[in-house]
């Protein structure tokens, strides 16, 4: 008996081949757990969770799961569906309750024709039926997979579709709906967030902080981690360690556990080196050699400390940077683009700056990678035209293109060969800040792993960067180190960037303005991404123009507003009422996180601003500075712009920090 415990992994061991991929690990999953477990690429973390599933067999220990339990568990890539259509293969995994319905549409047709003898035992058999098939939400059961469907972005209009015509993304998130619609005591997920965009990422962000289930997480998506787990467990070289509280808690307290582990190592080192020292010096000489003998044995018997692992690499090298662009590097005019009988886009205008680091948002389908594809050129217009600057060259990143690596070379002559006059130092300088490190470098292509392939093709592009660059999701199949990489090259790199990605984390990094592609329609927003979701809500809630005088922007958190709520029966809350509540605390929890974020970043921006805005009044202060008017005439345009950049910043901190202080009454 497990008592609240739902899964218990007890001294469990697994190697392949000469290789121990973990050893000893240990591990408790109890009720509402909200699970993180991170670690590098290959330290074991799917297999782990396939062995919790009961997928795969530890080579010593055990697992032991409560009885009855139920446990799903979601992989990384797509599973094999059957059901005729979309919505009846998310139905099936409710097959139980399913079978109760026919059972029960049987004895009404039974009771109809039923001999009066048969009656009170059929209807007292229909009576008993009809409660457990209430109780198991059988009335509710196509609206509630209807729901989890929309809320992974699987639009109403392809319900009917057989599971087939499903691209691998798209059914994967099929297969993620079903899994969730089946309410496991248990869900085990690995990358869940791959193949999702942001607001799916934000509505199932949502949906598992109110799930009454256990959650074991495997995810590079720091925010979503962030803003789910209660408990966070590393696995690396072998061992898996627990640190309780929030991923925050976990950065502190591992880096706390590694000085302390460095302390006691280097400390263990030093007294080794000293007994080892005294042993070869004094083991020949016949006044010392009992203490000799006496160090030597207690060297054998000594406990040694593992080395612990090397601080985490950082991004040292200093990426080339692509050639400068005219201001204007790509411009849409009157853009139609279509496949087949669905138009995508019909006279669609957007043009894109120098310099300017732009995130495509909206929900899967809406057109994100259609649009990015008609600015890297992957796509030709129907009609319309797209132009590029002066100097302008594109470089376009995409999963499929992992394709094209070469499996026969090795990582190094890879990438040498798409720069042959780099030097091999340098080649081996980039790579490493890629995290391929030594021996790596030697390694066929053919035998890295998705992960691998992602990190050299991305190390590729910014061999001879683009001044136009342009990533669809480039962190799939990415652990945390490596989006670290990712978000400190992005960071470094000066030209214009485009990018698709559902890392909230990485568009808070690196985005300067977010583009929002709805229903064929672009909305463009000026700033960051926090500025972004505060300007979108507030034009949301008004029914209004964006800020750029678009179309009336549609809700496109849809997915997250509750449906009608059953009433309370008996004095008790229904399953649809309590989560339809639990969806509005979320909701307003999001909306205060938000707001806050957009109070700090304003604040963050102001600070500078200000303080450049005080040395211009002091530099137009002194009588000589309106003498030269190369100086006097920038200045002055860049105080103005300060002015007014000043007065913005000010107004709309005024407004969000009301708005924040209303959200908190609330």
């Amino acid at each position: 008996m497990l008592g609240d415990v739902f899964v218990s992994v007890d001294n469990v061991s697994k190697s392949f081949g000469s290789r121990t991929l973990f050893s000893g690990v240990s591990l408790r999953v109890g009720a509402r757990d909200r699970i993180a477990l991170v670690g590098p690429n290959g330290a074991g973390k799917t297999t782990l969770l396939e062995i919790i599933a009961g997928e795969q067999s530890p080579d010593e220990g055990s697992v032991a799961r409560a009885k009855d339990a139920v446990i799903g568990y979601l992989r990384q890539e797509a599973i094999e569906m059957t059901a005729p259509t979309v919505l009846d293969e998310v139905l099936a995994a409710a097959a139980d309750v399913t079978s109760l319905e026919h059972r029960l549409t049987a004895l009404e047709a039974e009771l109809s024709l039923a001999d009066p003898a048969d009656h009170d035992r059929l209807l007292a058999e229909y009576g008993r039926l009809s409660d457990r098939f209430e109780h198991a939400g059988g009335y509710t059961l196509e609206s509630e997979a209807r729901r989890v469907l929309g809320g992974l972005g699987i639009r109403e209009r392809d319900f009917g579709k057989h599971p087939s015509e499903f691209s691998g993304g798209q059914g994967m998130r099929v297969a993620m709906a079903r899994m969730l619609f089946r309410s496991p005591d248990v869900l085990l997920l690995d990358e869940p967030t791959n193949h999702l965009d942001v607001e799916s990422v934000v509505w199932l962000e949502s949906f598992l902080r109110g799930y009454d289930g256990a959650v074991l997480m495997v995810s590079h998506d720091r925010e979503f981690i962030v803003g789910l787990a209660d408990r966070v467990t590393e696995l690396e070289r072998g061992r898996l360690a627990t640190y309780p509280g929030s991923y925050q808690r976990y950065l502190a307290a591992r880096e706390l556990a590694l000085e302390q582990w460095r302390a006691s190592y280097e400390a263990q080192q030093k007294e080794i080196a000293h007994m080892e020292a005294f042993v070869e010096r004094f083991r020949a000489k016949n006044t010392k050699a009992r203490q000799a003998q006496d160090r030597m044995r207690k060297l054998e018997r000594i406990e040694r400390i593992e080395p612990p692992p090397a601080a985490r690499k950082q991004v040292r090298f200093r990426f080339p940077q692509p050639p400068r662009t005219g201001a204007e590097v790509v411009r849409l005019d009157g853009v139609r683009k279509g496949y087949g009988d669905l138009v995508v886009y019909d006279g669609l205008d957007l043009t894109l700056l120098r310099g300017e680091r732009v995130a495509l948002v909206g929900p899967n389908g809406a057109g994100k990678s259609t649009l990015l594809k008609l600015i890297a050129g992957a796509h030709a217009p129907d009609s319309g035209e797209v132009r590029y600057g002066v100097h302008v060259e594109v470089a376009y990143f995409a999963q499929h293109q992992l394709d094209a690596l070469d499996t026969a070379k090795t990582v190094l002559r890879e990438l040498m060969d798409a720069a042959p006059d780099w030097r091999q130092e340098e080649a081996r300088s980039l790579l490493g800040a890629f995290l391929f490190h030594g021996a790596d470098v030697d390694k066929k292509v053919g035998v890295l792993s998705g992960g691998e392939r992602a990190r050299l093709a991305l190390a590729k592009l910014l061999v001879r960067p683009a001044p136009l660059l342009c990533l669809d999701e480039p962190t799939n199949h990415l652990d945390m180190d490596s989006c670290d990489v990712l978000e400190a090259a992005l960071k470094h790199y000066n030209g214009t960037l485009v990018l698709i990605t559902h890392d909230r984390h990485l568009i808070r990094a690196v985005a300067t303005k977010v583009v929002e592609v709805l229903d064929g329609r672009v909305s463009v927003y000026d700033g960051d991404y926090d500025r972004y979701l505060w300007k979108s809500e507030r034009v949301s809630a008004a029914g209004g123009p964006s800020e750029r005088g678009s179309e009336p922007r549609r809700a496109t958190h849809s997915a997250q507003t509750p449906a009608p709520t059953a009433p309370a029966v008996g004095g008790r809350k229904s399953p649809e009422r309590k989560r339809a509540e639990a969806e509005v605390r979320n909701r307003a929890y999001r909306e205060g996180k938000e707001l806050s974020r957009r109070v700090q970043a304003i604040e963050r921006e102001l600070e500078p601003a200000q303080a450049r805005h005080d040395e211009l009044v002091t530099l137009m202060a002194a009588p000589d500075f309106y003498a030269d008017k190369d100086v006097f005439l920038p200045a002055l345009e860049e105080y103005n712009s300060l002015k007014a950049r000043i007065e913005a910043l000010v107004s709309e901190w005024s407004e969000v920090a009301s708005a924040l202080e209303e959200t908190r009454r609330s």
